[in-house]
């Protein structure tokens, strides 16, 4: 049975899968995601920034795999969300200060939740096919008082999330629609990552749990 590999830490994409019937193989990549895309040239759109990053973890995990594989037939699949607003890419804020002023800047508004996907097919710890894309998800935000912004940003929960936000936690509560794909906001399309799996010859039903 082919395994997939998730090169990330991300919790949220690992409900994700285990949610739509797969168990993943979890590998943190050590990439550092600043480098990478402050290594990018400065032409490079958001799209291609965000795919870039997901590239660079996938790719990192798949190059540790011929040493501990557990499975000759794997699928690696990386990600990299940030939210685009005017014009600009954000990622995690990190920070309280930067999380409150990325809140106040977005609230009422509304912003593209981008996330690149990278899957890679690995055969015998060697890496065979590729396939990139990225999705795209408008995200209408709220408008929170200042009190529970207080609040919400004291939970920690938006420090480490890109945009500084969560569909799937406490920041739903703030969030008003999307326009899109819900799985993507909260770090990994359904939709997208299937068609990825097809391009390097991976039906989904290959990867689902045992049902019975």
């Amino acid at each position: 049975m082919t395994r997939l590999v998730l090169a990330s830490a991300s919790p949220a994409r690992r409900s994700v899968l285990r949610a739509a019937g797969i168990e993943p193989i979890v590998r943190v990549s050590d990439v550092d995601e600043d480098a990478v895309a402050a290594a990018l040239p400065a032409d490079t759109g958001p799209r291609e920034v965000v795919v870039e990053l997901a590239r660079a973890k996938a790719r990192a995990v798949a190059s540790t795999l011929a040493d501990d594989a557990p499975d000759p037939d794997l699928v690696v699949v990386g990600c990299d969300s940030m939210l685009l607003i005017d014009g600009a890419l954000q990622g995690k804020p990190h920070t309280p200060e930067v999380a409150l002023a990325r809140w106040q800047a977005m609230a009422g508004h509304f912003a593209d939740l981008v996330t690149g996907h990278c899957v890679l097919r690995v055969r015998d710890g060697v890496v065979t096919t590729e396939a990139i894309d990225c999705s795209a998800t408008t995200v209408h935000f709220g408008k929170p008082d200042p009190a529970e912004l207080d609040a919400y940003i004291a939970t920690g929960e938006p420090l480490q999330v890109a945009g500084a936000f969560t569909l799937d936690g406490l920041g739903g509560w703030f969030v008003d629609r999307i326009d899109g794909d819900p799985s993507s906001v909260v770090g990994i399309g359904l939709p997208l990552l299937r068609r990825l799996l097809q391009e390097v010859g991976v039906g989904v039903a290959q990867l689902w749990a045992d049902r019975t």
